[in-house]
Parts: structure tokens; sequence; C-alpha cells
């Protein structure tokens, strides 16, 4: 690719929202005279008696956990979106408001407290993805839940209360800003091309092998040329799968293969349990086709040049647009060594 790119300031469009972000790559070699994060590297025991998820614990609300020996499902105690909130539409001028009802979840990928992803073998991760393909399914299938959002917020710096690991599932009556926007750019091209806009871009990507750090048979890990934090990644199905529940099981574990090393090679990176949120990007469930959707997972990690030193979104960032200075190619090559 253009040599410029890796030396001058230039923009990036974001094909999936049409937004752009501005890249800085000289900025790099800046000294850093910013704030340092705290570690948590602290040991943690396989069952904290003090854990609200852990396995026969009581939660907050006086209920008892299980005692769970793979994937734990519960209903949310402090849950965001309601399913009791009334059916209401406020319009008096330009003040705008709606009423949204929902059902939000935390999924406890296992019952070992001291483990992240990253230390979970790839067999129990495909539990993980199961579990997550049974939510989609059974919530979407419900009249009032026309958005499934499968997340996680891993690490303090990325405000976790609890350092067990586990997940969330937001799902909602109207499609939510970026799934919106991700929406109607997918649909747009579909219409255009008659082809999956991810999966055209990842024919471009697999043939230029400047951003991609791994791929198996089903799946392929890559920095996006449009990424905004600085080891950001995607998650791409090789073929177009609408949604989650269109893996087999050959697909569900290789799904899992790639959430297992690009979070292990997080871990490498800065030898540090990394912080991230991720999340998965995939058909809403509204009843229609949806048939150019094209399922994709992305890791948001924060930590920009060591294990105590992070990204913020500040200043221009918060006015005007997105900026990175380490260029997704150099990512991708640190995140991509780390793996061979």
């Amino acid at each position: 690719m253009n040599s410029n790119l890796q030396d001058y300031s230039h923009k990036r469009l974001n094909i999936l929202t049409g937004e752009w972000v501005l890249v800085s790559p000289h900025r790099a070699k800046r000294p850093w005279q910013g704030q340092h994060e705290e570690i948590y590297n602290e040991q943690r025991p396989t069952h904290d008696p003090s854990c609200y998820l852990c396995a026969g614990n009581t939660r907050i609300n006086g209920e008892k956990n299980p005692e769970y020996n793979a994937v734990f499902v519960f209903t949310n105690d402090f849950a965001a979106l309601q399913t009791t909130s009334p059916k209401f539409n406020i319009s008096e001028g330009l003040l705008k408001a709606e009423s949204e009802q929902g059902i939000c979840k935390v999924i406890c990928f296992s019952p070992d407290h001291s483990k992240s992803l990253a230390d979970m073998a790839v067999e129990d991760i495909d539990k993980v993805v199961k579990t997550w393909q049974k939510e989609y399914t059974e919530l979407g299938a419900n009249y009032n839940i026309n958005y499934v959002q499968i997340f996680e917020n891993k690490g303090a710096v990325m405000g976790c209360s609890n350092p067990h690991p586990h997940g969330q599932i937001w799902s909602q009556s109207t499609l939510p800003n970026e799934v919106d926007k991700k929406d109607k750019h997918q649909n747009a091209y579909y219409i255009k091309n008659k082809s999956s806009l991810l999966g055209d871009y990842l024919k471009q990507e697999i043939e230029a092998q400047e951003r991609i750090i791994y791929q198996n048979e089903h799946f392929v890990i890559l920095t996006p040329f449009w990424a905004i934090w600085p080891f950001e990644t995607m998650i791409v199905s090789k073929t177009q799968k609408r949604n989650i529940t269109e893996l087999n099981n050959e697909e569900n574990l290789a799904f899992a293969d790639a959430i297992s090393k690009i979070t292990v090679a997080y871990d490498k990176l800065f030898e540090t349990s990394f912080p991230y949120s991720s999340g998965i990007h995939q058909a809403p469930t509204n009843g229609e086709t949806n048939d150019h959707w094209h399922l994709h997972m992305s890791f948001y990690p924060p930590l920009l040049r060591s294990a105590t030193v992070k990204k913020f979104m500040v200043g221009y960032e918060m006015f005007g647009s997105p900026q990175r200075d380490i260029t997704a190619e150099q990512a991708a090559d640190k995140l991509k060594a780390l793996l061979e």
C-alpha cells in the first residue's frame, strides 16, 4: 500500500458506518507524559466467596447461583432496559422521546473466577458460542425484541465492576445507533452490488495480506483498515453468515479458536491481562430476511503504548472525529508476530 499512509496524516473511511478516522502516524514518536493506569495482574482464586457471579454464591438481590460447571446465564439484576416500560412517544417541538423495552442478561463464561477467555480452552469457549446462539434465538423470538447485542467489558479500566469472566446480552425493541448505521450501509451496498459488503472487503484484505493477523478455515482476524483503537481487531466469517445461529458445529469451533487466538495475543502484547470491550454485530431479529448482514465481532482495547498507558477519546475526538497514531498495519504486524 502507498507508503504515505505510514508517514503522513490522512483520513480513512469506515465502510460500515460511513464515518472517517484521522490517522497521524508521525505522532507515535512523541514522548508520553500523561496518565499511567494501574496494572491489575493480581492472582485470583478459582472461587471467590464474595463474588456475586461465582457458582453457589448469593447475588445482591438474594437469589443464589446454581453450582454451575460450564456457562451460566441469568437476567441482569440491574438491567438497563425494562420489559415493563409503558409504550409512549413524546414530540414537543424539538423535544422528542420514545419508550424502549428490552431484556438484559449476564453470561458467566466459566465457573473459574481466575480465568478470562484468554485462559480458557477452545472447547470451553465453544460452549460460550453455543450459549450466544441459544440466547440470540430465544430473545429474538420475542415480538418486542428487534435486536440482540452480545458484548463483553473486560478489565477495571473498561468499567468492569466484577473480574469474574462474564459478558452481557442487551436485547431491545429498536436498533441501537452503531447497528443502525451498519444496517444502512451494508444494505445500500447489497442493493447496488448484490453481494456482502464485508465479504467483498475481506477478499481485498486476504489478497493484500497487510492487516491479516490470523485465519483458520472459517474465520479471519484482522485489524480493520479504518480501526480507531490502537490495537482494534475484527473477527469476520469467511462466508457470509447473517447471524451466529447460521454457524454449524465446525464453524462454532473455528469461531471459538479465533476468539482464543486474539485474546491470547492481547495478553502477550504488554504482558498483562489485556482490557477491552468486544461485541458481536449481526442481523436484527425484526422478521426481515436481512440478506445484507455479515456476522462480525469487534475488539476495542484501550491500551496504547504499554500496560499502563491508555488511549483516551478526548478533545478533537469528542468534537471532531476519532484519531489514532499507530497505523492499522503496524498494529496488525505486532499482534501477528505474537501468534507466530
